[in-house]
């Protein structure tokens, strides 16, 4: 007898230090972050079109995001413990010396941008008269291995380097590939109001070998001048990649709703052209989209959006995209929902 209570009580006392010991893995922060899913939003009561009003038909149109914090050790060792999550490290999200709050900070001002940009190429499509052309590079996180840290400030707009004028991202990328790392450049910044010159001394891109980058994460800066009143608020959700779907229900609010009655799912960042920019976290906002109960997918095509979103789809119908224009052609082939 008293030998089967000692084993009792040894396996009960295990079974105690096997929960501790989740416990306290549960407890103690990562150097991770972990990407989870959430349900897609549908973008209507986000989206105050002057003139215009929320459609009326069964179709209707989402947005995902995708909940990102510090991931626990032992969400770091399990990440299966969660449905459709992902663990990544946190530079990949947050540059080293960056708080999680200029990160997020940074997100919202993307999100703004997009929103502008969003609402310019809907209308422009539309034959409205719209004014929008790019104005320079945003400043958004600078990294604590750039020498600009103290010299530029998040929000900043680069509008030249070394004189030559660098009104997008693609520009400034271009100017830098005829600069070696280490050496100086001269940068006109726009800050506020008031135009300033800082030279800053460039580093190596850690990707590409042999690159000189300034080492801070980039956005477009855009003139946008509107003949309406478009209002988007999506509170505290950052980041560029509700660009395509504010798109598109900026066109529904003003009666041109492209979903043929199917519950369309849309995610990319939009550009001013009307191209659709691969985002990330692609897999969370897949199961995102299923979760929702949404028909169909828009995905951008590019850095394999659209393979990662097919490789979780289930039954979920994913539509590669491109541009504004091909998304809405896609959109019109579908057969009317029954």
């Amino acid at each position: 007898m008293r030998q089967r209570v000692n084993r009792w009580h040894v396996a009960g006392g295990i079974v105690v230090l096997l929960l501790i010991a989740v416990g306290a893995l549960y407890l103690a922060p990562s150097n991770d972050y972990i990407l989870l899913p959430d349900p897609a939003h549908p973008v209507a009561p986000l989206v105050r079109v002057q003139g215009g009003h929320d459609p009326k038909g069964p179709g209707k149109i989402y947005f995902v995001d995708v909940f990102e914090r510090r991931a626990s050790e032992l969400e770091a060792l399990f990440p299966w413990i969660h449905r459709g999550s992902t663990v990544v490290p946190a530079s990949l999200l947050v540059p080293p010396g960056v708080s999680d709050q200029a990160a997020h900070q940074a997100d919202l001002r993307a999100m703004k941008i997009s929103q502008q940009i969003a609402a310019a190429v809907a209308l422009k499509h539309l034959g409205y008269k719209v004014v929008a052309r790019p104005s320079g590079v945003v400043v958004d996180e600078i990294e604590t291995t750039s020498h600009a840290v103290d010299l530029l400030r998040p929000a900043d707009v680069i509008t030249a380097v070394d004189g030559t004028a660098t009104p997008t991202i693609a520009s400034l990328r271009a100017t830098l590939n005829d600069v070696k790392p280490g050496q100086t450049v001269r940068l006109q910044i726009r800050r506020g109001t008031q135009t300033i010159t800082s030279r800053v001394k460039t580093i190596a891109n850690p990707v590409a070998k042999g690159h000189a980058i300034i080492g801070f994460t980039p956005d477009q800066a855009a003139d946008i001048k509107l003949p309406l009143n478009v209002q988007i608020d999506a509170g505290n959700v950052g980041g560029p990649s509700a660009g395509l779907a504010f798109t598109l229900e900026v066109l529904s609010e003003l009666g041109h709703d492209p979903t043929r009655g199917y519950k369309v799912a849309a995610t990319g960042q939009i550009e001013l052209n009307g191209a659709v920019a691969a985002i990330g976290g692609v897999k969370q906002k897949t199961f995102g989209v299923r979760d929702a109960g949404a028909d169909v997918f828009l995905v951008p095509v590019d850095q394999g959006n659209a393979a990662t979103a097919k490789r979780y789809a289930g039954r979920l119908k994913i539509i590669p995209v491109t541009s504004f224009d091909q998304a809405l052609r896609a959109l019109a082939k579908l057969p009317p929902k029954r």
